[in-house]
């Protein structure tokens, strides 16, 4: 796939432009029309797989929220890491999100999972991976979409300054190498998932000091709540 065949917002179809050309990135494109030549479902919908960047240009990113994979069942993936559509059930890990909301901030919590007024005003809500199939967790971890993430997470490293990075369990957590600390806040804990919420995730004031950290910077603070 040529760079310009790649439907990516302009600011970052520059910062990522080399990657366009690499080995990996063709490699990847090949792996996703064959899979869907093969009758495989993939989700999110093409339209969605680049929704986080075209949501949020890399000069807008004050926050990057760091997910593994899209969400695997019909009608939730929606190109926003932890956001499903507001016609969609709650996911578990969300409920936890806007439960640390409710006590950190008292942000009441959503009646809905859309994530999308967070990513209008800067939150970079990136998937490590871009796509995945059907009822398959996991199934492109190996496809390529890491390198390409990576580079967009070393991107807003290298070309912004006082970004605030969310990294949330072990995986998540790996990324921290990709990211310059002394220009940057880098906040760290235990996922939101059921299993390791109350591991560290719960009472970690992430969303409270990634504003604080922004008005200290005079970079506007984000509005949490999506009510």
């Amino acid at each position: 796939m040529a760079q310009t065949n790649v439907k990516i917002e302009e600011s970052w179809k520059n910062a990522l432009a080399p990657e366009f050309d690499k080995a990996y990135f063709k490699e990847l494109s090949a792996f996703l029309r064959e899979e869907k030549q093969a009758g495989k479902t993939i989700y999110p919908a093409g339209s969605l797989i680049f929704n986080a960047f075209n949501t949020t240009p890399i000069g807008d990113v004050k926050v990057v929220i760091l997910g593994q994979d899209p969400y695997h069942n019909p009608g939730q993936a929606m190109g926003l890491s932890f956001s499903v559509p507001r016609d969609q059930r709650i996911p578990p890990s969300l409920r936890n999100i806007y439960k640390e909301l409710d006590d950190s901030l008292g942000i009441p919590k959503a009646n809905h999972g859309d994530l999308t007024k967070w990513a209008q005003q800067g939150v970079f809500l990136l998937n490590a991976m871009l796509t995945v199939e059907r009822n398959k967790p996991g199934a492109h971890k190996k496809s390529g979409w890491q390198d390409f993430t990576d580079a967009a997470i070393r991107a807003i490293s290298d070309q912004r300054e006082n970004v605030v990075f969310m990294l949330w369990g072990a995986f998540a957590r790996k990324k921290k190498d990709l990211i310059d600390g002394n220009k940057h806040l880098i906040l760290e804990s235990a996922h939101p998932s059921p299993f390791s919420a109350d591991k560290g995730f719960f009472g970690n004031n992430h969303f409270k000091q990634a504003n604080e950290y922004l008005a200290e910077h005079g970079l506007g603070t984000i509005d949490w709540d999506v009510n």
